[in-house]
């Protein structure tokens, strides 16, 4: 491997999550802090995941080769993400007002079903050419 090979497999399967996991942990320290009630720990964190996971795709489809890890990655963007983000949408319909990490947490639950699909398509897109 040459040495930009080297430097965009680090920034986008070390770098980047480690980046992410840092912000997580950062939040859920921020929400603690503030004593949210009933705070949507857990679905932030699936929303974190998703995200992070279609931001992965991403860059494996622009800047990497494609892998059997990246298949993977997709099933679950395709097939199991949209569950998660609907039930957690679903979930926080009533709940959006109690602090603004739940309305983020509702809001990117149903923001997963116009993004996923246009991020997808546009990578189909730029694949072709």
């Amino acid at each position: 491997m040459t040495t930009k090979e080297i430097i965009i497999v680090l920034v986008i399967y070390v770098i980047l999550p480690l980046i992410g996991l840092l912000y997580s942990l950062m939040l859920i320290r921020q929400i603690k802090n503030e004593e949210i009630l009933n705070a949507p720990i857990p679905e932030l964190l699936m929303v974190f995941v998703t995200y992070g996971g279609l931001l992965l795709v991403v860059l494996t489809t622009l800047l990497w080769k494609w892998s059997g890890m990246a298949s993977v990655g997709s099933l679950y963007l395709t097939l199991v993400a949209p569950i998660f983000m609907g039930l957690i949408a679903y979930r926080h319909r009533q709940t959006k007002t109690i602090s603004k990490y739940h309305n983020w947490t509702y809001i990117s639950g149903l923001l997963y079903f116009i993004i996923a699909p246009l991020t997808f398509g546009l990578l189909f897109l730029a694949r072709k050419n």
